[in-house]
């Protein structure tokens, strides 16, 4: 059972604003300083000459850290507490990436790596799970749609924070760290009111990938086409003829579209007494906008209008899948499910931009859309199968 450590049980009836403030502004602040570091460290490896190859494989320890971390989270926060575990992640996190300046070896950033994003993944999963257990059933949507919003404002902020610090010296890195610690106030703020986790979960932690798959395999898909989408769409586009700063134009107009679809898409599930239908018209929106994008790849303002629409549905399968976790599951099951869902997205993120280029390479640059489609034509196949066979199931 999950409850509040004033004593309160059950699910809550109003918006507990302080916990909701308390997650959110501390994985947003985590966000911001991931959206700084991500560029600056491959910038910092592209200097020190090291190959493309290895920064790839490099950054691509993020996902491989969140999936050694997700299975421990849970665990963790039933010993030690979820807002202490929390903030002892926040303070890994910060001296970590500060260790990035300091660390020279290039090979020591590969266990580096794995702490850093271990910890955020951890903060990940238990804000998560606050936002979920702190929202009421009536208007969770709207929350995690207020969350998902705020979050992608972070990630955007974090590349125009560094182009303003840059590369040089230790500032960036300070920064970064003072950002991450700076979200431990609201946290500590709001430490009586976290979730508590009184029980184990009930099943293995893999139990809960198979739980709710449609949730699950929804972030995956997101992980995959997102990851995978933003890190190929400037190849696509520079081979469809677009220059690279209309290319890089065209990912805003997406990320704008991220942003804007989040809350007015929570408050839309909120109204749906089944969540499954909404996440089956957003993949059937993304597969359409997946096949049509090499219809418009000629003309830069229908792309746009099409990454706008695309952009925000894709990323509403984060939200709705999320909200849709909540909907099921509650207490120790449902930290643990937030953590099998993290554990999904970061599967998603490994292998999705591994398919697309994969796909590229095979079936030349229209491949790009077609590795899409097939994603978003497995999750309609599994999203529909689970409505007809599994009515009353995730």
């Amino acid at each position: 059972m999950t409850q509040p450590q004033s004593g309160t049980s059950g699910p809550v009836e109003h918006i507990h604003w302080r916990s909701l403030i308390a997650a959110v502004a501390a994985i947003s602040a985590v966000g911001l300083a991931i959206g700084l570091g991500l560029p600056l460290l491959s910038i910092i490896m592209e200097k020190r000459g090291i190959s493309p190859t290895l920064i790839g494989i490099n950054s691509a320890m993020a996902g491989v850290a969140a999936m050694v971390a997700a299975p421990f989270t849970t665990r963790l926060a039933h010993g030690l507490g979820t807002s202490t575990t929390m903030l002892l992640a926040i303070v890994l996190a910060a001296i970590s990436g500060l260790g990035f300046y300091y660390i020279e070896n290039f090979w020591l950033w590969f266990p580096l790596r794995l702490v850093f994003h271990g910890a955020i993944t951890t903060l990940f999963i238990l804000s998560e799970f606050w936002i979920n257990a702190a929202a009421p059933p009536r208007r969770r949507g709207l929350v995690l749609g207020i969350y998902a919003t705020v979050l992608s404002l972070g990630f955007a902020a974090g590349p125009l924070l560094f182009s303003l610090l840059g590369s040089q010296g230790v500032l960036p890195f300070a920064v970064g760290a003072m950002i991450i610690l700076l979200a431990a106030v609201p946290i500590f703020i709001a430490r009586r009111e976290s979730p508590i986790i009184t029980e184990k979960p009930e099943a293995h932690f893999m139990r809960y990938v198979l739980l709710v798959p449609t949730a699950t395999a929804a972030v995956f898909v997101f992980g995959a086409v997102e990851v995978g989408g933003l890190s190929l769409f400037p190849i696509y586009a520079t081979r469809a003829g677009f220059s690279e700063p209309q290319a890089a134009l065209l990912l805003t107009v997406m990320g704008i579209g991220n942003m804007a679809f989040q809350i007015p898409l929570g408050m839309v599930s909120d109204r749906m007494r089944d969540r499954r239908g909404l996440l089956t018209i957003m993949a059937v929106i993304g597969l359409i906008g997946a096949l049509s994008l090499p219809l418009v790849s000629q003309n830069w303002i229908l792309m746009a209008v099409v990454l706008f629409v695309w952009g925000g549905c894709v990323a509403g399968l984060y939200t709705v899948g999320l909200s849709h976790l909540g909907s099921r599951l509650v207490g120790a099951d449902l930290a643990a499910a937030n953590a099998a869902f993290i554990f999904c997205y970061a599967v998603g993120t490994v292998v999705g931009p591994q398919a697309i280029g994969g796909a590229m390479d095979v079936s030349g640059n229209d491949g790009f859309a077609w590795a899409i489609v097939a994603f978003f034509g497995f999750y309609l196949i599994l999203s529909l199968g689970r409505m007809v066979f599994r009515p009353k199931q995730g």
